[in-house]
C-alpha cells in the first residue's frame, strides 16, 4: 500500500481548509464534522480527518489512532444532536461500497428508525 498523498482537488480537503463552505457541527484537533448535503436520515453528518486518506483501509494502515478520533468525534456529535435512542456509523470503502468522495469519511446517521440490512 502506497503512503497517502494530499489531493489538491479533494472536496473534503477543501471543506477542511475552509475553501468550500459547509455546515460544520463539530471539530476536534484532528477531525471535522459537517452535515451531508444529501442526507439519508434526519441527522446525517460526515466526520472526516483533517489529513487526507483515501479510505478507511488507508487510515487503518497509516494512522490507526485516527479511526478512534473519528468515532469519538461522531459520538460527541451524536450526543449534541440528541441521538440517545441510537445512531449508525458507516464507512464506505471503495466505489463498489458506494464511496463517491475518496477522502475517508464516517457517516453518522440517526433521528429515525434505521432498518437492517442497510442495503
Amino acid at each position: 500500500m502506497n503512503a497517502p498523498m494530499p489531493d489538491p482537488d479533494c472536496l473534503f480537503c477543501k471543506i477542511v481548509a475552509g475553501d468550500i463552505p459547509a455546515e460544520i457541527v463539530h471539530a476536534s484537533e484532528h477531525s471535522v464534522a459537517f452535515r451531508d448535503l444529501n442526507p439519508q436520515a434526519p441527522t446525517h453528518v460526515l466526520v472526516v480527518p483533517k489529513d487526507h486518506y483515501a479510505n478507511a483501509a488507508e487510515v487503518a494502515h497509516w494512522a490507526p489512532t485516527m479511526a478512534a478520533d473519528l468515532i469519538t468525534t461522531a459520538r460527541d456529535v451524536a450526543e449534541k444532536e440528541g441521538l440517545e435512542t441510537g445512531y449508525r456509523l458507516v464507512f464506505n470503502t471503495g466505489a463498489d461500497a458506494g464511496q463517491t468522495v475518496f477522502h475517508v469519511h464516517l457517516h453518522l446517521l440517526g433521528g429515525r428508525n434505521l432498518q437492517w440490512p442497510p442495503g
